[in-house]
């Protein structure tokens, strides 16, 4: 888990298999009449984990900015030849392999880090895990964010509080989910579905 300005554009590899990120992901209402998928997905993440989905979707704009397929930046040989990536960082939600396996453990499931309802379960698993371990109620972005950006040894051992970079990085992560909120407030009745087929459209 990173900064996702840090990554670049250039770590984005999209296939045609891949869904690309929604056109206007500042905004939350836009991003679910687009992908009608991804709402279903928000919700039944929802009611799962009793998470508001603001605050998943708020770290998952900045860690991957919505790219299926993210990495971080590639490692080379000799400047030269591509040998790996910094991180094993992946996905929309950039969880690192170690991370993602011990969800799959816990949940015993199989799951994909560029795969949306599988990340945003993932997301809302550890944001849960986060107010088990520390106490961070799943409302607060901001404190949310710094134990999943640092890890739960990180945020324990207070390793944000040096980096003053990251610490505005949560401030605009807490703002985007109260941002979320209220549009996601404002638009709610609208992404109801009010027939067989509004699913698709």
């Amino acid at each position: 888990m990173r900064y996702a300005a840090f990554l670049g554009l250039s770590g984005v590899l999209l296939t045609g298999c891949v869904t690309a990120p929604p056109e206007h992901p500042g905004n939350i209402c836009s991003v679910f009449k687009e992908k009608r998928s991804w709402y279903h997905a928000a919700m039944k993440a929802q009611r799962k984990w009793a998470v508001p989905v603001s605050v998943p979707m708020a770290i998952m704009y900045q860690e991957s900015g919505f790219h299926a397929a993210l990495h971080t930046k590639r490692t080379y040989f000799l400047w030269i030849v591509p040998t790996g990536y910094v991180t094993s960082a992946y996905g929309y939600p950039q969880a690192k392999n170690a991370t993602w396996r011990d969800f799959e453990r816990r949940t015993d499931q199989s799951a994909s880090r560029d795969d949306f309802h599988d990340a945003l379960d993932f997301m809302s698993w550890y944001i849960v895990q986060s107010r088990h371990q520390f106490g961070i109620p799943v409302t607060d972005a901001r404190r949310q964010y710094l134990a999943y950006h640092e890890g739960w040894g990180g945020y324990r051992a207070r390793s944000y509080t040096q980096k003053t970079r990251l610490l505005r990085i949560a401030d605009q992560v807490s703002v985007r989910a109260q941002l979320y909120a209220q549009q996601l407030a404002a638009c709610r009745e609208d992404l109801q579905d009010h027939g067989f087929w509004s699913w698709l459209f």
